[in-house]
């Protein structure tokens, strides 16, 4: 008994003992990679995926999937930085474009919920239909925030540290411990749960099933809007094509991390640790001067093995 409990903790715990596996290996071949500096970096890089990957753990749950988070991104970034070079509060700006990214979340979610369109199509086209959207807004051009004292206050939002720690990093972990309560101690987070275990039984037992639906694609719009403003905070500019393949990198995170794709099943610090793999995986690459064909490649094969490890332990279960 005792030997089957360490073998499930084992299991439970692949995500986390594959990061300190990397991280023992990584700083073996290279003494540049274990120091506070370079994981403050990685942290920091991470953080804009990880965001992201909150909300796409919350659609995955339910067995959807968000293919627009990264159009919700970049336009989210543009109308910002439009209204930022205005010198328009940015304390009315941020919470103006976080309600802008939930209501395209919500759009999302209307499509799948009352329209009956597959998460997949649903959300693939918003991805397109908001691309074109923000080529549009912009452009094709990079819209700056301009060099007033507003747009110093905004930058701060991606550029600023507190107690030595990066603002995004804050970000990340608060919202990490937001999604933890949510999904663990909230009704809805029940709701999630079971909605991506049985829909039908779940809708048989009287939880409106559309409200979960549009509250899951509200969080995923939310937080792609905040990941929005992280980036152009951080640039100090909106590019049109900010956020392209960011869905993917989200969608790794949360597999990686141990979040099934058939839903149902999963932590939200699972995912955590899935962004905290692809962004120690990237930094150590980069330092092994590794060229970044090889990298896509790696990174494509962490995601398959991660899947295939998910498939092999559902049928063990089964």
């Amino acid at each position: 008994m005792k030997t089957l409990n360490i073998k499930q903790l084992l299991i439970e715990q692949r995500s986390l003992i594959a990061l300190f596996l990397l991280i023992a290996v990584v700083s073996s071949l290279n003494p540049n990679f274990f120091n506070i500096d370079n994981f403050l970096n990685i942290f920091r890089q991470t953080s804009i995926n990880a965001i992201i990957a909150i909300g796409m753990t919350f659609v995955i749950l339910i067995a959807g999937i968000d293919l627009s988070v990264g159009s919700v991104l970049a336009l989210s970034g543009a109308v910002a930085a439009s209204l930022i070079s205005k010198d328009i509060s940015v304390y009315i700006v941020v919470p103006l474009i976080l309600c802008f990214g939930a209501g395209l979340g919500l759009v999302n979610g209307a499509l799948v919920a009352f329209g009956k369109v597959q998460a997949f199509m649903a959300t693939l086209i918003m991805m397109l239909m908001l691309r074109g959207l923000t080529m549009i807004y912009t452009n094709g051009r990079p819209i700056t925030t301009g060099f007033s004292d507003n747009a110093d206050t905004f930058s701060s939002i991606g550029t600023g540290f507190i107690w030595g720690i990066p603002v995004p990093v804050w970000l990340m972990l608060l919202l990490f411990g937001i999604g933890w309560y949510v999904l663990s101690q909230m009704r809805i987070g029940r709701y999630i749960y079971a909605l991506g275990g049985n829909e039908s039984a779940t809708a048989l037992s009287g939880i409106n099933i559309n409200r979960v639906k549009l509250f899951v694609f509200a969080v995923s719009g939310l937080l792609a809007a905040l990941a929005g403003l992280i980036v152009t905070a951080r640039l100090g500019s909106a590019q049109p094509t900010a956020g392209s393949g960011y869905e993917l990198d989200a969608i790794a995170a949360v597999v990686v991390g141990g979040t099934s794709l058939m839903g149902g099943k999963g932590r939200i610090f699972g995912t955590l640790i899935g962004a905290l793999i692809i962004g120690f995986l990237s930094n150590a690459l980069n330092l092994l001067n590794i060229d970044s064909y090889y990298q896509l490649v790696a990174k494509a094969l962490v995601i398959l093995a991660a899947v295939i490890l998910d498939n092999f332990l559902g049928h063990k279960r089964t």
